[in-house]
């Protein structure tokens, strides 16, 4: 069985700038192993320090969202398209030095402000619903 493997240009950096890799994973914690012995340097862009695939990155398959296919679960299928994305999160570097950060949450509460106080940046773009509002108010 063999499946497409996509990556996007910010872990290009770290696979000399591969974009696309056959696998023949049958499931995502068996792509991650395989794309982490791979490209080492691409191993701690996608796992967290437990082990686990790291809440930022977002996997679909077959345009998909890994998440409503059963997440670790997903069972790869043959000429299955997988891409692996990383969430961007931005901010605003235009705020009035007078403001501050609202801190509120998403608007799924799944996610919570993250600041930069001392640059006037606030990270919240949340993984879940990317639910950008509150940045600077």
């Amino acid at each position: 069985m063999s499946i497409r493997v996509l990556l996007p240009n910010a872990f290009q950096k770290h696979t000399e700038g591969t974009r696309e890799v056959s696998s023949q994973a049958a499931n995502l914690d068996q792509l991650i192993n395989e794309l982490s012995t791979t490209f080492p340097a691409l191993s701690t862009h996608l796992r967290d320090t437990s082990g686990k695939l790291r809440g930022f990155i977002n996997v679909y398959v077959n345009e998909e969202d890994i998440r409503f296919l059963g997440d670790d679960q997903c069972q790869f299928h043959e000429g299955d398209e997988v891409l692996l994305i990383p969430s961007i999160a931005g901010g605003s570097v235009d705020a009035p030095p007078s403001y501050g950060c609202s801190g509120r949450s998403c608007g799924c509460g799944a996610g919570s402000c993250r600041c930069d106080a001392a640059n006037r940046l606030c990270t919240s773009t949340c993984c879940c619903c990317a639910d950008t509002a509150g940045w600077w108010s």
